[in-house]
């Protein structure tokens, strides 16, 4: 089968023939991928930025954003059909641990992450995974545009859910970067809260993106901490979602922040510095955010069936995988990218 691999940090991915993956356990599921999310973590591990974290052997196959139709399964999967269309968690997770059996399965320290540690992921015609990672999704659902909700959506619902019982009627919510995961934070956030969201990026056709999605306010982030205090009336904002998390966005955000309200850090690769006494004297709390749990995600993908949650993509086939990439890394693809092998 072809499968998208990396063989080198800071090289152009490649496009390989390998063997398709079999069964090894009963519980095992061999997925035929139908759509496999483009995400900015794809381009990290590219650049070597997660490998004094897993130290995965390479090459391996990334993408970890899949569905795709059940081809075969393990003897012990008697819940899930040949032919069922899933959508599929990134992690792989032991269902034994404190964690997963207090339900924060993403924090399992036995699990395995793949496209990402070294386990073969989803940039390819088949993947093998856990059945326990699979959601099933009703037939007739737009399968393909679902790919980028089993991580960027799934991080972004997270996100919410987490600071949701803060934003109560009358409240305010930043959105910082109305990408990726920024476009699916802000219907999200429509959905579960009440809050009036005002959405902050420097690219306008992203705000107008972001108006269509149902953001309150949208504002240039040139002039986001002056009009972000002039719409909370010089309060600031009850919560402040960072989907971007470089640059100047970190100390941004602490400014439009109102007393005691929250900054909840989702994207990633810059520096959080501020002074201690900022966040004593006016008693900010800081929240990070990994990806969500099992189910979260199949609450979300309720919303997605619903509706209410509306994911823009770009399609490109799997030799395409670099020019995505590349096309990720310059900003040019609004909403999410997503291979189809």
């Amino acid at each position: 089968m072809k499968a998208v691999r990396i063989h080198e940090y800071n090289k152009p991915l490649k496009l390989d023939d390998v063997p398709e993956p079999k069964i090894s356990s009963p519980y095992d599921i061999i997925v035929k991928i139908k759509g496999a999310g483009v995400c900015r973590t794809d381009l990290h591990i590219q650049e070597g930025v997660w490998k004094d974290i897993f130290n995965p052997k390479l090459p391996f196959t990334i993408g970890h954003e899949n569905v795709g139709v059940v081809e075969t399964k393990g003897d012990n999967v008697d819940w899930l059909n040949v032919g069922d269309q899933v959508i599929l968690h990134p992690y792989i997770t032991c269902r034994r641990c404190k964690a997963c059996r207090s339900g924060n399965d993403m924090h399992c320290p036995n699990g395995k992450f793949p496209g990402l540690d070294g386990t073969d992921g989803g940039y390819a015609e088949y993947l093998r995974t856990s059945a326990y990672s699979a959601i099933v999704v009703p037939k007739g659902v737009d399968l393909i545009s679902m790919a980028p909700l089993a991580d960027a959506g799934l991080t972004a619902y997270h996100a919410v859910k987490k600071v949701s019982k803060e934003l109560t009627p009358g409240t305010f919510l930043v959105i910082i970067g109305v990408g990726g995961l920024g476009h699916i934070g802000i219907q999200v956030a429509k959905a579960i809260t009440s809050a009036r969201i005002i959405a902050v990026d420097l690219d306008e056709d992203k705000l107008k993106m972001a108006k269509e999605l149902g953001a309150d306010y949208i504002v240039n982030g040139k002039e986001a901490i002056h009009e972000v205090r002039k719409i909370t009336d010089n309060v600031g904002a009850d919560v402040v979602i960072d989907f971007v998390g470089e640059h100047n966005t970190p100390k941004d955000a602490v400014s439009m922040i109102k007393k005691g309200g929250t900054y909840s850090i989702v994207g990633y690769g810059g520096e959080f510095r501020d002074p201690t006494v900022d966040f004593i004297s006016r008693e900010i709390s800081v929240l990070g955010n990994l990806v969500g749990t099992y189910n979260e995600l199949s609450e979300l993908v309720q919303l997605y069936v619903e509706g209410k949650v509306k994911v823009r993509v770009k399609t490109f086939s799997l030799d395409e995988a670099n020019k995505a990439l590349e096309e990720l890394s310059k900003g040019l693809i609004p909403g999410r990218g997503v291979l189809k092998p």
